[in-house]
């Protein structure tokens, strides 16, 4: 019989159900907006830089929200905490909804952005405690289909409303299914996790504000301003500080505001480098390969989109497979395994031209998505049956922070590689007036070196991946502690 912490019997099959519905809803507006831009730019009057700042805020307050869940998750009662992240989320959405002019939309994917840095991590916490770890493996390919296929499904989704709705539509078809999730969650939702009265140590908390959130915007300005931009330096230069003042402090606290000792374990510091990674492949390459098929193919946002569907279901169909060969098999062959798929479905797209099979282009992003399946869960799962189950909530939010700083890291560094490269490779403007054909051709030939760049780099992530994959070691039936 399943009960709470309270002692008390709940229906298991409900509450993961909520769990899985109502933060698939939330990490989907991670990239829901990513086709949308164009569109928003032209009415509210805005330019690229700041139409950005829809993702780029979005992604900083989430950063910044990660590490406080673990605080939270030990103070505030299980039930009450996740229904109040996702009322904060739908209180942003019908405000997003409704939203009048660029500011308040702006100030609504903020709000959205508190309540899924707390629902991401939460959801993992609660699914690894309320199953056994023989069992976690499956439990956790069903949340890798929320956190891998929700973010990947994205862009195609966005792109069909816009077509046939209003940008608004993003919005508006998930205020009524976190509305379901909520009144349904009054109900079903149990206070999982023991909790206990704990201060907050507020030097920590400003500490991991100023450190991650000046890192993340750091990392999201270098697209538009550069590695050389005077901002993009001293972001960068006060958030490492801050997060090592954050670190030390961690270490010398008695009851850590987020328990950075996690990494003792060697095989959870393993296991959170190989997810960060993994999750620095899907959202840096899905940031470039759309700008390939748009502006070298010269797609719409919807069909862009549709080229990547059936990678995006790729991930939903295999994730809760590759959970369950986890329990059976353990996690080394499958998450080496996992890692060649990801190399062999990438390294080709180095190579592509503007002449490239489209239908080469779906096959081999399946490709790697069927690979990213196979490590991104797994990885996760791993690590966390590593750890004892009171540091389980410190863990995900270690690890979803970790993995939050490394999907900016990559998307700051093949965005600038694609950008700097395509630039150092333009043609002369002078050949533009003497033979118009060549220059084309030959800005052609720059923009894709530009991409090569950029996919190569991709490639060289997974590379890291798989030899730090070497130290993987397995115990019986998946479980490695």
């Amino acid at each position: 019989m399943n009960v709470d912490a309270n002692g008390k019997s709940y229906n298991k099959i409900m509450l993961v159900l909520i769990l899985l519905v109502g933060t698939f809803c939330t990490i989907l507006n991670q990239t829901i907006l990513a086709t949308a831009f164009p569109t928003l730019m032209k009415d509210f009057d805005i330019n690229t830089s700041t139409v950005q700042w829809l993702t780029s805020g979005f992604m900083l307050v989430n950063g910044i929200a990660i590490p406080v869940s673990a605080w939270l998750s030990n103070r505030v009662n299980t039930k009450w905490l996740y229904l109040g992240a996702m009322s904060i989320f739908e209180a942003g959405t019908v405000l997003a909804f409704f939203a009048p002019n660029f500011g308040t939309l702006l100030a609504a994917r903020l709000i959205q952005a508190l309540g899924v840095g707390v629902t991401m991590p939460l959801l993992q916490t609660i699914m690894l405690r309320i199953f056994p770890p023989e069992k976690r493996g499956a439990a956790m390919g069903l949340s890798g289909v929320v956190i891998g296929l929700a973010p990947a499904i994205g862009p195609t989704l966005s792109g069909w409303i816009l077509i046939n709705y209003s940008w608004r539509d993003l919005f508006g078809i998930i205020i009524p299914i976190v509305a379901i999730v909520i009144l349904l969650g009054l109900y079903y939702m149990r206070p999982i996790l023991p909790t206990k009265k704990e201060r907050i140590d507020v030097l920590s908390l400003v500490l991991s504000t100023i450190g991650f959130g000046s890192a993340l915007y750091g990392f999201s300005e270098v697209g538009t301003d550069g590695w050389g931009s005077a901002t993009v330096i001293s972001t960068l230069i006060i958030g490492a500080i801050f997060i090592v003042l954050f670190v030390w402090r961690q270490l010398v606290m008695e009851k850590p505001f987020l328990d950075v000792k996690v990494f003792k374990s060697a095989k959870f510091s393993i296991a959170t480098i190989l997810s960060s990674i993994t999750m620095m492949a899907l959202v840096g390459f899905e940031m470039v390969l759309p700008l390939y098929l748009q502006i070298v193919r010269g797609m719409n946002a919807f069909h862009s989109g549709l080229s990547l569907l059936l990678g995006a279901l790729m991930m939903g169909v295999v994730s809760p497979f590759a959970g369950a060969i986890f329990d059976k098999h353990g996690a080394k062959k499958l998450i080496t395994t996992g890692l060649i798929l990801l190399f062999f479905g990438t390294l080709p797209f180095a190579y592509i031209t503007e002449s490239t099979g489209i239908a080469y282009i779906i096959i081999l992003y399946a490709v790697r998505t069927f690979g990213m399946a196979l490590v991104m869960m797994p990885s996760t799962t791993y690590g966390m049956n590593a750890l004892p189950d009171d540091k389980i909530n410190h863990g995900t939010a270690v690890n979803n922070t970790v993995r939050q700083v490394g999907a900016a890291i990559a998307t700051a560094v093949l965005v600038s590689i694609l950008s700097n490269v395509t630039t150092s490779n333009m043609p002369a403007k002078s050949l533009l007036k003497l033979d118009p054909l060549a220059y084309k051709n030959s800005a052609i030939d720059a923009t894709l070196s530009g991409y090569h760049a950029a996919f190569w780099v991709a490639a060289f992530f997974i590379v890291v991946g798989f030899i730090a994959s070497f130290w993987l070691h397995d115990n019986k039936k998946g479980v490695n502690k």
